[in-house]
């Protein structure tokens, strides 16, 4: 009986270190954050295989680069649209030292497409209509759970950038600032946000 109980317990222990690590199903959350994005974000990551999830969001930011183009205008909010499609390269690694790997806690690299669309920003003069943005940045970062629901993640990359403007013209009583047709630029980005997930 004995060798019978401890060949079970052996089975057991196999089987559940046989098991792979894998990023969650489906995260629901919301993120404030500062560095060159200041702002709230609402956010859902859902798996695509064991180790990449794809990321999208949704929110009100401040864009520092963009926001140059209007002068005095102060700190802006505007709208923006994310998708991102995340490698989280060290989930088993941090599983096997005994690490949280909960809410896609680990190490990652991605390529994030954001969209600044040219609806509406906050604080900013009726008269001066606003300029949209497509960037690209490639981006190594780090999320992690603190706690059953907090998470903090940080992360930084360089990016390519085009920003739509908008010729210079009379809607109603708004002109646009930009003298440009479109205006192509680098950027970089840093971030450092603490989230809630759902």
């Amino acid at each position: 009986m004995k060798n019978v109980a401890v060949i079970l317990i052996l089975v057991f222990n196999l089987n559940v270190n046989a098991q792979e690590v894998s990023v969650e199903k489906s995260i629901f959350g919301i993120q404030a954050g500062f560095g060159t994005r200041v702002g709230i974000w609402l956010n859902y990551e859902t798996k695509l295989t064991n180790s990449v999830a794809l990321r999208s969001e949704i929110g009100l930011e401040n864009d520092y680069t963009v926001g140059t183009h209007y002068e005095g205008a102060g700190f802006i909010l505007q709208p923006i649209v994310s998708l991102e499609p995340r490698y989280y390269y060290n989930l088993e690694k941090r599983n096997a030292n005994g690490k949280k790997t909960s809410n896609n806690s680990g190490n990652y690299v991605s390529v994030r497409t954001s969209y600044h669309p040219d609806w509406f920003v906050l604080n900013l003069d009726d008269a001066i209509t606003k300029t949209a943005d497509l960037a690209i940045v490639p981006t190594w970062g780090l999320k992690r759970q603190i706690g059953a629901h907090f998470t903090y993640e940080t992360a930084v990359g360089v990016g390519y950038r085009v920003i739509y403007v908008k010729e210079n013209s009379f809607n109603g009583n708004a002109t646009n600032v930009d003298e440009d047709y479109n205006r192509n630029q680098y950027v970089i980005h840093l971030q450092l946000s603490i989230g809630y997930a759902f």
